[in-house]
């Protein structure tokens, strides 16, 4: 696992780069029309997986105190869209997430010892916080994804 920070003049960014199992056909698949099977609450998906199509989605938390169900919405649109290669869409959160700001995600795919070398990139953070947690976030996600795609 690799990681980058850069700290621009308006905009915070980082890089995260995982050796996956899957192939880089499995690994768009699952950016671009199933979200529900490795990131996503079940059944809260709206995705077409074309380039400037929207797309929604839930991811659910529950509380250790109170059990209580939190929802966080996630809501963007593709950006470019390279078959088998690349991923790019822009990614709105709000609290604890992206506060509201649409950044941009990018996962370039690139076949390496019979999987995938994914390289994501996460860029136009509003502030150092909001970067910090995806530079957390993202190593555990890109885990999910390949222990339930591989």
């Amino acid at each position: 696992m690799i990681t980058e920070r850069n700290e621009g003049s308006m905009a915070f960014s980082l890089k995260v780069e995982r050796q996956m199992k899957a192939l880089p056909e499995v690994l768009y698949e699952a950016w671009t029309r199933k979200f529900d099977r490795w990131f996503a609450e079940p059944g809260s998906v709206i995705m077409e997986g074309e380039v400037n199509t929207v797309f929604f989605f839930e991811t659910v938390s529950r509380t250790a105190q109170d059990s209580t169900i939190r929802r966080h919405p996630h809501y963007g649109r593709f950006l470019r869209l390279e078959q088998d290669r690349l991923v790019e869409m822009t990614w709105v959160t709000g609290e604890g997430g992206t506060k509201g700001a649409e950044t941009v995600v990018t996962a370039q795919l690139v076949p390496r010892q019979g999987g995938t070398l994914l390289s994501l990139t996460h860029s136009g953070f509003p502030d150092e916080d909001s970067r910090d947690a995806h530079e957390q976030a993202w190593p555990f996600v890109l885990e999910q994804l390949d222990k339930q795609m591989a």
